[in-house]
């Protein structure tokens, strides 16, 4: 049986005063260089990718959200990229981290599950 894609979120803490970094950043992904992001995306196996911002009063949260039908092999693609996109992007967003964001998944639905 072939190993089903499954969305993986993770959200996390950034730091107030790289939030317009980052959000430039991302644009710049989704932009000039989405061919490049795109061309990175299908060597980590990841069939899509989106991320989004939410201002809280205690700061700016980064929510990922990525579907892959392995997470583990993505990740090890990842951190092991000799490519300039995902050196820079791995760079801005440890930069901007600031941190966990206490989370509970309340809803985790799948249609194969019939």
């Amino acid at each position: 049986m072939p190993a089903r894609a499954v969305i993986h979120l993770v959200a996390r803490r950034l730091r107030a005063d790289h939030r317009d970094r980052v959000i430039a950043w991302l644009g710049g992904i989704d932009g000039p260089r989405r061919p490049e992001a795109l061309e990175s995306l299908a060597a980590e196996g990841v069939d899509h990718e989106t991320a989004m911002i939410i201002d809280t009063s205690e700061g700016p949260i980064i929510v990922y959200a990525m579907q892959t039908d392995d997470l583990e092999r993505s990740r090890a693609v990842t951190d092991k990229s000799q490519r300039p996109i995902d050196a820079e992007h791995r760079a801005v967003m440890r930069a901007a981290d600031a941190g966990p964001v206490a989370a509970e998944i309340v809803l985790d639905l799948r249609a194969d599950e019939r």
